[in-house]
């Protein structure tokens, strides 16, 4: 009988869980003087997760599986390498890593996947490598890769302000459920705010006030998924609706089919619906699947914990 060689298993290997994001609220306002626009969100991390595992390699690698796996970058243009790199130097490892993604939050589908797989990166390499960094050390360095990138590190759910990285912790109560349509025409992130910029050429974009939210928050503390419904928003959805007017589909499929609120996720395309319960996401998603105004459908509860080491093996 002849035996198949089996590969040797790596010396140390860690397998890292990060969630996606919506965010329950986005108020956008003017650019300052770098171009960035000054935020004040909402977020809400939620069961649609991505895997980052981590092992030795004497360079710095990586290969992704997943869906849309085939659109995602493997070269230095990746969030999570570039990640891994900037843990290095500050750390002052000599040494590379090979990062395998396992991809399930939608591609450029405003959820932030980019930033959960940087995020698991991070936690991912300081296990691997045994740094000894503390979480307030990983998320400065999560802040310097991108606005979303620090809430992806805690999850749960947060205010955020700044650019969307300085996060407050929000106090919440229960479990809320959403249907997700999602697709895989993606929308840039840049485009959709030249959009916005471009629909309030006037000038009349106003500095986000915090007390806007209000409600929203206390639909959070109360546990209380219909006023929380009637309280999600999002400035950038008429910015992603132009560029994409297709997105008006899903958007009236689930008020058709009894969301309780429906929005834009982020920069889009991926549309959240909430619901009653989770029996109702799941008639949510069987509409958006039987309206065909999705090119996937995925259903999700939150909040949920941020990036967390889920296995390692020496």
């Amino acid at each position: 009988m002849t035996l198949t060689p089996v590969a040797p298993l790596p010396d140390h290997e860690v397998r890292v869980r990060a969630p996606g994001k919506i965010n329950l609220s986005l108020r956008v306002g003017p650019p300052d003087a770098d171009g960035y626009h000054v935020l004040s969100t909402v977020f809400q991390a939620v069961s649609v997760y991505e895997e980052v595992i981590a092992s030795s390699s004497e360079r710095f690698e990586l290969t992704v599986s997943g869906p849309q796996a085939e659109v995602v970058p493997t070269d230095e243009g990746n969030l999570a390498l570039r990640a891994a790199r900037a843990l290095a130097d500050r750390v002052g490892i000599d040494a590379g890593v090979h990062l395998h993604l396992v991809k399930d939050v939608p591609v450029a589908g405003g959820m932030a996947g980019g930033s959960a797989d940087a995020a698991a990166a991070l936690v991912a390499c300081d296990a691997l490598w045994r740094t000894g960094l503390g979480r307030e050390d990983l998320v400065e360095i999560a802040a310097e890769l991108g606005s979303d990138v620090p809430f992806s590190l805690t999850g749960h759910t947060a205010v955020g302000s700044g650019r969307g990285h300085l996060l407050t912790p929000a106090l919440t109560r229960g479990e809320f459920h959403w249907a997700f349509a999602v697709q895989h025409r993606g929308l840039s992130t840049p485009a959709v705010y030249r959009a916005f910029d471009e629909l309030h050429s006037g000038g009349d974009v106003a500095e986000p006030d915090p007390e806007d939210d209000v409600p929203l928050m206390q639909a959070l503390r109360a546990g209380d998924a219909r006023a929380l419904g009637a309280a999600l928003h999002n400035d950038l959805q008429m910015a992603a609706l132009e560029l994409d007017p297709g997105l008006a589909e899903p958007l009236a499929v689930a008020e058709d089919a009894g969301a309780l609120g429906v929005v834009v996720s982020g920069s889009g395309p991926t549309v959240a619906a909430l619901a009653r319960s989770r029996q109702h996401a799941l008639v949510l998603a069987a509409a958006f699947t039987a309206s065909g105004v999705a090119d996937r459908v995925l259903t999700a509860a939150g909040p949920v914990a941020g990036a967390r080491v889920v296995s390692a093996s020496d």
